[in-house]
């Protein structure tokens, strides 16, 4: 009996998905638990897999097209059914002769390890999509020397294209003491873009989702912003001084990220106001502090949460906020990760913007944008009351606040209680 393959339930409040694109097309033989396509919906992105081993034998909901949890989306049949049908099917499938007929060309050449050669291309096949392996193919890339950061280490768009921008790196790096034997190595033409200038592409699913919500944000909250000059020039001595040590003794590294995390729940803790949500006519205070974490995508952005991290100590938000970034850019969240935010952190600074004015994530009443950490000239007061310029390390944050239910002075007085944490930074960092 075939197996049908569904939409699965991704959270309760989940209704519906979209499928964005499917990993096998009709007649590849599919691996139980191996990707087998990947759906967008209101919450997340995720890669789904096989629910059974043999051949994909249809699919019964095409690319780009929306509906309702536990509908068939196509089928699997075991291999003896495979088998049974394979007679009429080779005739009507074009791209399947095509694969041969480059596969045939290889052994022509290099007769003896054949039998690798083609388990290697079958391994390939089964760890990319076709878009992937047509990249691969343009720029002559083998794709055993691509690490893959999907399910099951399967090797995605992204994975290739950091691969080629890493091997234009090292190509350039020699090009200008020996720029001719450089050359003939890789082609001169970058990776194709995605649109060409002049077209009209339609919206993916998460774009339309963030489209809307922000519309919706914008129409909900009085926006405000407010925005503080931080030194943080303690902090990056401090983090000089122990990432090593911090890294050989946890496995992991340490980023700015957390301080920022951490200084926010001590103010919140400090002002519950702007850990709030507005309900109706009322105003509901957080028991605990559900820190957001906006993480930009090449396909969009999310917003993992950190569930609880007010309970956290300084190596639990930063294991947390590596491990939820991670799996945010490999589609391995889960619906309720992305869930339940009360207050929401975004980082523009990583791409070198100064500062930035975020919208508000509903239904938070908040939102803090770090901008890059500067080093410039700055005037110093001693303990004596002198003053003197000095070199610091300084970033900008913005406080986006809803103005409904958040006063300036408590937003200004919020901010100053973040400034003063990091300026006075005295937590262990473990």
């Amino acid at each position: 009996m075939p197996t049908d393959i569904v939409m699965p339930q991704m959270g309760e409040s989940i209704f519906e998905g979209t499928i964005t694109k499917w990993l096998k097309k009709p007649g590849d033989k599919v691996q139980r638990d191996e990707p087998l396509f990947e759906i967008s919906t209101d919450k997340v992105d995720a890669e789904i897999p096989a629910p059974a081993s043999g051949v994909l034998q249809d699919i019964k909901v095409g690319e780009g097209n929306t509906v309702q949890v536990n509908t068939v989306v196509g089928t699997i049949a075991g291999d003896g059914e495979a088998a049974a049908a394979a007679p009429a099917r080779p005739a009507a499938a074009p791209p399947a002769s095509a694969v041969p007929a480059k596969t045939e060309a290889v052994p022509s050449r290099i007769s003896p390890p054949a039998a690798p050669q083609a388990a290697r291309e079958e391994e390939d096949h089964a760890r990319s999509s076709p878009l992937v392996r047509k990249i691969a193919r343009e720029h002559n890339v083998n794709l055993s020397q691509v690490t893959g950061t999907g399910l099951g280490g399967r090797i995605t768009k992204q994975d290739i294209m950091v691969f080629l921008e890493r091997q234009e790196f090292q190509a350039a790096a020699p090009a200008l003491p020996s720029a001719p034997a450089a050359a003939p190595s890789r082609p001169a033409a970058p990776p194709p873009p995605a649109a060409i200038p002049g077209d009209l592409m339609p919206m993916t699913q998460m774009r339309k989702i963030i489209a809307q919500r922000m519309v919706e944000s914008r129409r909900t909250s009085a926006h405000v912003h407010s925005m503080f000059e931080i030194d943080m020039t303690r902090i990056v001595q401090l983090r000089n001084k122990t990432k090593a040590a911090f890294e050989q003794r946890h496995g992991a590294r340490l980023t700015f990220m957390p301080f920022f995390v951490r200084a926010a729940i001590i103010a919140l803790q400090q002002f519950p106001i702007v850990n709030s949500s507005v309900e109706g006519e009322a105003i509901r205070y957080h028991r605990h502090v559900n820190a957001g974490i906006a993480v930009a995508l090449d396909w969009g952005l999310i917003v993992p949460v950190l569930k609880n991290a007010d309970e956290l100590n300084f190596l639990g938000l930063q294991r947390s906020i590596t491990d939820l970034g991670e799996r945010a850019r490999s589609k391995k969240l889960k619906p309720e990760e992305v869930e339940g935010s009360t207050f929401t952190i975004t980082n523009p600074g990583q791409f070198g913007a100064v500062f930035g004015l975020p919208i508000i994530n509903q239904p938070n009443t908040a939102i803090l944008g770090v901008g890059g950490i500067m080093k410039v000239p700055l005037v110093v007061t001693d303990s004596d009351g002198n003053d003197s310029i000095a070199i610091r390390s300084v970033v900008h944050l913005t406080l986006g606040y809803d103005h409904r239910v958040i006063d300036g002075a408590i937003a200004d007085q919020f901010m100053a209680f973040v400034k003063k944490t990091l300026e006075n930074w005295s937590e262990e960092v473990g």
